[in-house]
Parts: C-alpha cells; sequence; structure tokens
C-alpha cells in the first residue's frame, strides 16, 4: 500500500483558485448579459472548464480518503487505540467513518461530468452557430 502525499501548496491553491474563479465566472453572467454576448460566453467557458478542474480534484481527493480508510483499516484502529476521553475518540471515529459514508465524492462526480457534458455541447453549439 503506497502512502498518498498532499499535493504541493501551488498545486492546492491553482484547484482553490479554478473553484472561485469558476464561480465568479457563473455568477458575474447576469451581468455580462446587460453588455455582450460575447462576455457571457467567454464567462460561461471559464466557469465551466474550472468547474471541471476543481470537481474532479475533489472527487479524487474524496476519493482517496476514504480509500485510505478502508485500506489501511482506519475504523477498526480507532476504536482500539486510547484517547483523552470518549469525545475524542468518537469525534475522531466520525471523521473516519464519514469519510466512507459521505456522499460528496459523488456529488463531486456529479457535478464534473455534468460539466464536461455541458462544455461538449457548448462547444457544438458554438460550432454549429459559426458555420451557419
Amino acid at each position: 500500500m503506497e502512502i498518498v502525499k498532499p499535493n504541493t501548496r501551488p498545486v492546492r491553491l491553482f484547484f482553490f483558485w479554478s473553484g472561485v474563479i469558476a464561480t465568479l465566472a457563473y455568477r458575474i453572467i447576469i451581468v455580462l448579459n446587460f453588455y455582450s454576448p460575447l462576455w457571457v460566453k467567454i464567462s460561461w467557458y471559464i466557469g465551466t472548464i474550472g468547474f471541471i478542474i476543481y470537481f474532479w480534484h475533489r472527487y479524487n481527493v474524496q476519493k482517496k480518503r476514504s480509500e485510505l480508510v478502508l485500506d489501511y483499516k482506519l475504523i477498526d484502529a480507532v476504536e482500539k487505540n486510547q484517547y483523552e476521553g470518549p469525545r475524542q475518540k468518537e469525534a475522531l471515529k466520525y471523521i473516519v467513518k464519514t469519510s466512507l459514508t459521505s456522499r460528496s465524492r459523488w456529488n463531486s462526480a456529479f457535478i464534473c461530468l455534468l460539466s464536461i457534458l455541458a462544455l461538449i455541447v457548448g462547444l457544438v453549439m458554438d460550432v454549429i452557430q459559426i458555420l451557419d
């Protein structure tokens, strides 16, 4: 079993800012709609690509966490170790267990896949519009 190391700080910042920029790009569309259809399209593409990058990353992080819990039998380890008190043990057990049962990984995968589909549809529609 291979230990998963966190990404470097610049890589983590890249994914963080991809999500922030994507969110801002989508939110500003309502304002851009008053000024220029071209800027709306640019903003939409930036937002969609940013969401693909961000949610693909989130899916992978969540998947790695749940794999670590299973591979290293972390739930059993939490049960067997000693802690400063029952609350500390329960808190850690909650974190470990919910990394397996949380649906956030599937939410991230769903958003990523829908963003990819939206990007493909948007590109096809724009190509058709250019060719007309």
